[in-house]
């Protein structure tokens, strides 16, 4: 290992690995490229640009559980102080970047892995799908380079190479063309492959691919120049986090509380099914008071003793046959909603919620709590950023507020005019192009997804909401 990445003390090596356009291999060299640095003695701290669950879920297998950058969902300053907060014990950062290096939220870039790279002082590398191109390929870095000159790209890494000719032809032409070094030339090799479907790969948490994950961390290092790519990392300008000590009155939503300060108990759909869950808010609960109690939808036959629920996102049409035959813990969530448990749900949450779904033909019974029915269809029918403006009373948040939230789901859900909603859709899809939330009782079931570094007020009001609860159910067992 470099030594001069284990000793620098006062800098935090970084890389931002980022490509042309999406589906360039971007997944597959963070994840391979963590790996090998693990393997290497390094502690690395893996990150995703933008909103994501499923990449990160890869990522995570490099040692540390990855985070999200998102200057949309958060401001520059949460986002940096996250960054700061997860690097702490690491000395190696690594970014993969979403899309295209430049494309973001708005014409201006706002959120892009270029903002988030320059934001943070982390050099770039740029993975090239060069499948049918040779000189080409360095007239497309070298625009990448001239685009935003403060971009910082400080070498190429090519995917798909065909043959060591054509990889003699890219290097040569990139290397006098564009005055940056080739640092990695990846054939193509099945081995390095990860599965894909409908909303792109498959989560990790669902496939259970570790032998895969071992495949990759063996072959990857053998495509790569792994000193030349820690030379550029350690170019970063970011000072270590180990080394800042915080203000006075600085707190954190990453930092746990201590044990006595447990306050309520929150059920968390964990497993196959439900997998979509950014570690922030998991930790935003612990801090608001909450223990978590982790529940597996396929296996638990009954509901634990809980105060509060949380259902995340997923893949839920996938396990529809096998969460139909998990009866008894349906009717257990049925009974709770009914008896006013706080429930908080997202996308797949909220379709597991519904009376049933409906997908290739089929109808599976889910939980019935929300009279509404969801159906699958061929194409998406909400991608991308949501703002909502909360605009009818509701268990979490106060009428008037806003924040951004994101969604991505298949799936529709036909419903009757008896239902209320919470949000009203000011950019995005939500449940019919209007209105996203759906109330019951003391459940908040949403498309929406939302991040809880960008709406802090999430975790507490949950967690005090289920306090309440279970200081009601003490003072009527007395």
């Amino acid at each position: 290992m470099d030594s001069s990445i284990r000793c620098n003390k006062t800098k935090l090596a970084s890389l931002t690995i980022a490509a042309p356009q999406g589906r360039s291999g971007k997944t597959t060299v963070s994840l391979g490229l963590g790996l090998a640095l693990r393997r290497r003695g390094l502690v690395v701290q893996p990150f995703k640009k933008g909103p994501d669950y499923i990449d990160p879920s890869w990522l995570s297998t490099t040692g540390r559980s990855c985070r999200n950058l998102d200057a949309v969902l958060m401001s520059e300053k949460m986002l940096l102080a996250s960054f700061q907060q997860a690097c702490r014990g690491a000395n190696f950062a690594l970014i993969e970047g979403a899309m295209g290096l430049y494309d973001g939220f708005d014409s201006g870039g706002r959120g892009s892995t270029s903002h988030i790279s320059r934001l943070l002082g982390s050099p770039v590398v740029l993975v090239v799908n060069a499948a049918r191109m040779t000189i080409s390929a360095a007239a497309m870095v070298s625009g990448y380079q001239h685009f935003e000159p403060e971009s910082n790209i400080r070498g190429v890494i090519l995917n798909s190479v065909a043959s060591s000719r054509h990889e003699q032809k890219l290097v040569r032409a990139i290397e006098q063309y564009c005055q940056i070094p080739v640092v990695g030339c990846i054939p193509r090799d099945p081995v390095l492959s990860i599965s894909e479907r409908h909303l792109g790969l498959t989560p990790f948490r669902e496939t259970g691919q570790e032998e895969r994950v071992d495949r990759i961390a063996h072959r990857f290092e053998s495509y790569v120049d792994l000193d030349a790519i820690l030379a550029i990392a350690g170019e970063a300008q970011i000072s270590h986090p180990n080394d800042i000590a915080p203000s006075e009155g600085e707190s954190f939503v990453a930092s746990l509380p201590s044990p006595f300060e447990r306050c309520a108990r929150i059920g968390v759909m964990l497993d196959r099914v439900f997998t979509f869950y950014y570690p922030e808010n998991l930790e935003a609960l612990a801090k608001a008071g909450a223990e978590l109690v982790f529940i597996d939808s396929l296996s638990c036959r009954t509901l634990p003793d809980i105060d509060g629920l949380y259902i995340g996102g997923g893949f839920p049409e996938l396990f529809a046959d096998e969460l139909e035959a998990n009866s008894q813990l349906r009717q257990d969530i049925r009974r709770a909603v009914e008896d006013h448990l706080p429930v908080y749900a997202e996308c797949a949450g909220l379709m597991y919620l519904c009376q049933a779904i409906q997908w290739h033909g089929r109808r599976y019974e889910m939980v019935g709590a929300i009279p509404a029915e969801v159906e699958m269809r061929p194409k998406i029918q909400g991608h991308g950023y949501t703002r909502v403006e909360v605009a009818q009373r509701n268990p979490l948040f106060p009428v008037g507020l806003t924040f951004w939230g994101h969604e991505f789901h298949h799936s529709t859900i036909s419903f009757s005019d008896t239902l209320n909603f919470a949000y009203r859709m000011l950019r995005g899809t939500g449940i019919d192009g209007q209105a996203d939330g759906i109330v019951y009782k003391n459940v908040l079931a949403c498309y929406t997804h939302l991040h809880a570094l960008g709406v802090p007020q999430w975790a507490e009001a949950f967690v005090a909401l289920a306090a309440r609860r279970e200081r009601s159910i003490l003072s009527l067992s007395r």
